[in-house]
């Protein structure tokens, strides 16, 4: 979700369209909005005389990937909603604000489990392609021939798990695909994170060339031709709205333009068979490089009918007992309602454990849990947030409330500490300067030394870009660079376009040292919060490449056995041994939707849209 999110796919990584910090603010201009920020109807909502719908993407966050088989550094929610618009995956995850399954709108009805939980059988719904042909079965078996030839440039890849726990995938027909697997799973685990993965694609893609069929569908050893060709054009970002290949959708949409920029305009598919076929002539992406430069536009009123406002043009922070999807006062109410987003996700940034230089230090539990230490997040999220988010302190959300979250999880094991953060350091032998460089004084690998592989001398500086464009990073950023500096950690931050932060911090890259994207992770494809695809070794969206033989157990162990423990087992680790830095989990976007649109009732806890469902 890659994806992390970006305002995240897959398990996407997400930035987030919430900012904070000193700007421009609207006091006195909360209307007398109610509890959830709703008004009456605008009768001149910005696209209802043109029957279009203008969506504001999040700062410095632009689609880049059209084929729902990305890379890591295209693993991204914003890439995700593009290709979820035009392409649909096996089983839609995620309506009317709830997580979990939702058949209605899937391709294929429930999975039947037999053989002892080693065979599923899934039958295929009635839908079709925009050219006529039937998805079938065969285009599932499509996708996972492609997984298994590819599997390593496919970020939601876990050595061990799907497709490599796939022994066969038979289309026995064109409505029902069997497959067996090479033990039995948890079932729920299986849905949510194995079959969650799979996006059917059409017989028109098993193609080597644009003259030339594939066999990719139909044999595993034909895929790296196939591969060839879809990625060449898949890096043709000019050619998206006229491709012959990514013109054959199954989704509600279909593209009419594309600029690399970050405007796509989408057209109805009128071929499409789903339950709820598009109900306006045009949706339109909207790129911003900044959260001030969208404010400048949503404000007016006049042309974004689904935007955000950055915290920081919210005079009244809402109450801080509020739920975090709660809207506060909304000083847009005469033209928008306020509808707080928050995604099923944590935030977090990951370190390199492969960096030569500073990878020997990022293996100390103890400078983790120093580092943990210093991040002030209620303080963000009270000061700054303006209570909209919540701390982060493990893989498994604080919100919303769930018997999945551990009691340690729920007690913060790192709270905000410069204190505690020097002792750690101190106490492993490290001459702590505030205000100064901290320094390795004790090398060596007995009890109160630095640890293997770190010199004397070694000072704690480090280079940390970050996702540009909203505020509320800065801030955040600005305040761990501080703390930071309490305990003479120097933090060198650069901020940078949210696409050239997780094209860096990828786990096959030795060079970068921190790298922090801005939003962290929501749970999509893998909806169920294990960690397989972000923390196993070797899975494609480790981007430190953390490695632990305990964790690995852990993980597998959430894989097969159903139930809470195994996963708060899990959980509890993750808390514990930080192997990444976690930060406050801040609504995804303070969203407004124009008073009039209709149809927009709920947020998708994964980051999905639907806009197939609004309409004037």
């Amino acid at each position: 979700m890659i994806h992390r999110r970006a305002g995240a796919k897959r398990r996407l990584l997400f930035p987030t369209m919430l900012a904070v910090a000193a700007s421009v603010i609207l006091v006195g201009c909360s209307s007398g909005a109610g509890a959830n920020g709703t008004t009456s109807t605008n009768a001149n909502a910005p696209g209802k005389s043109a029957d279009t719908i203008s969506w504001a993407l999040p700062p410095a966050t632009v689609p880049n990937w059209i084929w729902p088989f990305s890379p890591l550094a295209d693993f991204s929610v914003t890439n995700s909603d593009m290709q979820l618009m035009l392409y649909r995956s096996l089983y839609w995850y995620g309506d009317n604000g709830k997580t979990g399954v939702d058949y209605s709108l899937s391709l294929a009805q429930k999975p039947v489990f037999s053989n002892g939980g080693k065979t599923i059988t899934i039958t295929m719904n009635p839908y079709k392609w925009s050219n006529g042909e039937s998805v079938t079965a065969q285009d599932v078996v499509f996708w996972i021939n492609m997984d298994k030839a590819e599997k390593a440039d496919y970020a939601g890849y876990t050595p061990g798990q799907f497709p490599d726990n796939i022994v066969t995938a038979t289309a026995k027909d064109d409505t029902t695909l069997v497959l067996t697997t090479d033990k039995a799973y948890s079932q729920e685990w299986f849905l949510m994170n194995q079959l969650s993965q799979i996006t059917p694609m059409p017989m028109a893609w098993d193609m080597t060339s644009a003259t030339t069929k594939g066999t990719c569908a139909t044999d595993v050893s034909g895929c790296a031709a196939v591969y060839k060709y879809l990625n060449a054009q898949a890096k043709d970002l000019p050619s998206y709205a006229k491709s012959p290949v990514w013109s054959v959708v199954d989704g509600p949409w279909m593209l009419k333009s594309f600029n690399s920029d970050g405007h796509v305009a989408f057209v109805p598919n009128t071929a499409y068979s789903g339950p709820q076929k598009a109900q306006v002539k045009e949706f339109d992406m909207v790129p911003f490089t900044t959260d001030a430069a969208e404010f400048n536009v949503v404000r007016s009123g006049k042309t974004l009918d689904v935007g955000y406002i950055p915290t920081q043009d919210i005079a009244q922070p809402k109450p801080a007992s509020s739920a975090p999807d709660a809207a506060g006062p909304n000083p847009l109410s005469s033209n928008y309602r306020l509808m707080p987003w928050f995604l099923y996700g944590f935030n977090y940034f990951p370190i390199n454990y492969t960096n030569p230089t500073v990878g020997p230090i990022f293996k100390q539990l103890y400078f983790r849990q120093a580092l943990q230490s210093i991040v002030d997040q209620q303080g963000v999220i009270s000061s700054t947030a303006k209570n909209y988010g919540v701390e982060t302190t493990g893989p498994v959300p604080l919100f919303p409330d769930s018997p999945l979250i551990s009691n340690l999880e729920k007690n913060n094991p790192y709270p905000f500490s410069t204190t505690k953060a020097a002792k750690y350091l101190t106490d492993n032998g490290w001459k702590v300067v505030a205000g100064g460089v901290t320094t390795c004084v004790k090398p060596g690998t007995a009890a109160g030394d630095c640890g293997a592989g770190i010199a004397a001398g070694t000072p704690l500086t480090f280079s940390l870009p970050y996702a540009s464009g909203s505020s509320t990073i800065d801030t955040a950023m600005a305040s761990m660079k501080s703390n930071a500096a309490k305990v003479g950690i120097t933090l060198n931050l650069k901020s940078e376009p949210f696409n050239t932060v997780i094209g860096a911090t990828v786990p096959t890259s030795k060079t970068w040292e921190m790298g922090n994207w801005g939003g962290g992770w929501v749970y999509a494809p893998d909806y169920y919060p294990t960690g397989e695809l972000l923390f196993a070794t070797g899975a494609g969206s480790n981007s430190g490449a953390y490695s632990n033989p305990e964790l690995d157990k852990l993980i597998q162990n959430s894989n097969l056995e159903s139930g809470v423990e195994p996963l708060q087992a899990y959980e509890d680790f993750m808390a514990k041994n930080v192997p990444v830095i976690y930060q406050p989990n801040y609504t995804y976007s303070l969203t407004e939707v124009a008073n009039g649109l209709k149809g927009y009732d709920h947020n998708n806890p994964y980051g999905s849209i639907k806009p197939e469902d609004w309409h004037y």
